[in-house]
């Protein structure tokens, strides 16, 4: 086996061979002093990086001249994500570290935009837009907390078609849930008369019709064995102590589930019928249609290995990975489909934390691929059939792609679940990537790249406010142990951070983000961001970019008739100032997460918009030209 090995095993594997005491101190006791892990003060790298960053704004063809601020406090938010022991004070290398997502829909019809917090200890948490950028959290009355286990990703999707999105929640081990809403944001459990109250170590999940009745089905990706049947002292599982290395072991394979709606809240696991069984662990997932034929296929990513991309033949699916993708990330963790040069063609951007896990790059190359690349026993395939570090693939007319990240600056490092949006109203979207991996790494910066103008995507973050975060803030609090009780034999990062220590320290770990949802908090007509940490508060990133200029978009609300009520898995485009803009309707946003969001186009400087087309799920097409006006929802419901 290769020597990295040891990297994940040897760094972190503490629980079932060391103590580490936390202790409760009394109210006259001194505080322990505060130890960062890792030591590096990292303020003057961030502030030489932002001075780098400032010198490229002669490059920029685009509007960059506007600012994020993180308005946690005065949105009333006081939502803190909680993570599991096995992520924290008994740190293990397990896929715990990955996080929770989150996901946004109006729950309740007033035309506000709602956020549902996933966190791993604690509860979620359902927080009520009351305008404004003021939020009120309703979890109790709304009944969606999930006490009791690890919640992983939520999805919001209307599966009864009555016009208010349900959600689904996924969980390890604990058995996901599948709530109904009553249209009024109070939301009554039916996983167990639904059908689906399996439990795996699920991870993502998402909703679409596959097979174009009208009926929003689910698809639950499943990562795979990861931890022992040993209870910690939080109820959850322990993690393996090989967790990162069950991939090489197919006894530990948990496959994705694709489940039918048969209507009435009843579904029905159809994956072998559908001929739909993607061989990996399956973190994540989302669907697109490439070929214009109105039936979604479906893209899985492998957290390890080779990503899987299936057709969709009439409700049968089969994989046709390499016609369309011969070579995919090794270490697959985000996925967004959308077009990125507005050439009427969806491309696709995958983002690869795992290859970054091999080597502690400097910061001066993190926008360079993966430089150390493991034998090919643990890759489990030739190098050759992978790419390590993110993809961006450009589409050429289907099933022809060419991968640009490198030529289009796409590359970063740590990162997770893209959100896409257009951050400047100007007709091109742009991607914010969460990312860092918190204890015991170093910190590692969000990053934002402003697309300019289909040419390059350029690095915004510290340009636009995204970093350096709120106050300059780099390290939390992590955890607290007694160095006088640490073993000889203790991992090496707790060693380090004892240096020089004989008693009591509180350990402090960096910031990361895990997932992040776009959308207008304020409804100001910009895109504002709201994060899920890790282990964190969440950042509630408000742009002032209409203060900064006068700008021009459309909102785009679906209401599916024949389709899904939720039109997902339709296609719009908006003529508007001589070019045509299109998305595609998945609620993809982060990492583990689908929200119910209406479709932001960016307008430039167009002051109308000509045409607006949707090719519904159904097969229909619409289109609308009359009564259309910038800076409006424009509410498309569908004609039969």
């Amino acid at each position: 086996m290769l020597a990295k090995r040891t990297r994940y095993i040897a760094t972190g594997a503490i629980a079932a061979a060391v103590f580490v005491a936390v202790f409760a101190r009394g109210a006259a006791a001194p505080a322990p002093p505060e130890v960062r892990y890792p030591p590096e003060d990292v303020s003057a790298l961030l502030a030489a990086r932002k001075q780098l960053q400032l010198k490229t704004a002669d490059q920029f063809k685009v509007f960059y001249q506007f600012q994020f601020e993180d308005k946690i406090e005065q949105s009333g938010i006081t939502y803190v994500n909680q993570i599991v022991d096995d992520a924290k004070r008994d740190y293990q290398p397990a896929h715990y570290d990955h996080g929770t997502g989150i996901a946004v829909a109006d729950v309740d019809g007033d035309g506000l935009y709602d956020v549902y917090f996933v966190s791993q200890v604690g509860g979620n948490e359902l927080w009520k837009n009351l305008g404004g950028g003021k939020f009120k959290n309703i979890t109790a009355e709304a009944g969606v907390a999930v006490p009791g286990r690890i919640s992983i990703s939520a999805a919001f999707g209307d599966i009864d078609n009555d016009g208010d999105p349900d959600l689904f929640v996924t969980t390890v081990r604990g058995g996901n849930v599948l709530f109904e809403n009553d249209g009024h944001g109070h939301f009554r459990d039916i996983t167990r008369e639904a059908g689906i109250d399996g439990a795996a170590h699920s991870s993502g999940a998402f909703f679409f019709d596959y097979d174009r009745d009208g009926l929003l089905d689910l698809l639950v990706c499943n990562i795979g064995k990861y931890t022992s049947d040993r209870k910690g002292d939080q109820g959850q599982y322990r993690a393996l102590s090989d967790a990162f290395f069950g991939h090489m072991f197919p006894e530990r394979f948990e496959f994705p589930v694709l489940y039918k709606n048969l209507g009435h809240n009843r579904f029905k696991d159809v994956s072998a019928e559908a001929g739909f069984k993607p061989v990996g662990w399956s973190g994540d997932a989302t669907f697109t249609d490439l070929n214009g034929d109105g039936w979604p296929q479906v893209y899985v990513l492998n957290m390890q290995g080779a990503d899987h991309f299936y057709e969709n033949h009439g409700g049968k699916f089969s994989e046709q990975t390499n016609r369309y993708f011969p070579k995919t990330p090794w270490g697959a963790m985000g996925i967004k489909f959308f077009d990125y040069d507005n050439d009427g063609r969806m491309d696709l951007y995958v983002t690869d934390m795992h290859s970054d896990m091999w080597t502690d790059a400097v910061p001066e190359d993190e926008k360079k691929k993966a430089p150390m690349i493991p034998g090919e026993d643990l890759l489990m395939g030739p190098k050759s059939s992978f790419i390590f570090g993110n993809a961006l693939y450009h589409n050429l007319g289907s099933p022809k792609f060419e991968e640009v990240s490198d030529r289009m600056g796409v590359e970063t490092y740590w990162p997770w679940g893209p959100s896409v949006g257009d951050f400047n109203a100007d007709g091109w979207e742009d991607i914010f990537i969460p990312s860092g991996m918190s204890f015991p790494y170093r910190y590692g910066i969000n990053s934002l790249l402003l697309n300019n103008a289909g040419q390059k995507f350029l690095d915004s973050e510290f340009l636009l406010g995204v970093e350096p975060r709120r106050g300059g803030r780099t390290h939390k609090y992590w955890f607290e142990m007694d160095c006088a009780k640490l073993p000889a034999d203790a991992e090496k990062h707790f060693r380090d951070a004892c240096k020089g220590q004989t008693g009591a320290i509180t350990v402090l770990a960096p910031y990361a983000s895990r997932s992040a949802a776009v959308f207008d908090i304020d409804n100001d007509g910009d895109l504002d961001i709201v994060t899920n940490e890790f282990n964190s508060a969440p950042q509630i990133l408000v742009s002032n970019l209409s203060e900064r200029r006068r700008i021009h978009w459309l909102k785009v609300k679906l209401i599916g008739t024949a389709s899904n009520r939720d039109g997902l898995g339709a296609t719009v485009r908006v003529t508007s100032g001589g070019r045509t803009l299109m998305k595609y309707n998945d609620g993809k946003s982060g990492y583990l997460s689908q929200s119910s969001l209406p479709l932001y186009f960016g307008l430039g400087d167009a002051q109308r918009i000509d045409r607006v087309e949707v090719d519904w799920p159904s097969g229909g097409k619409q289109v609308i030209t009359q009564d259309l006006r910038v800076n409006d929802v424009l509410q498309i419901k569908e004609t039969k």
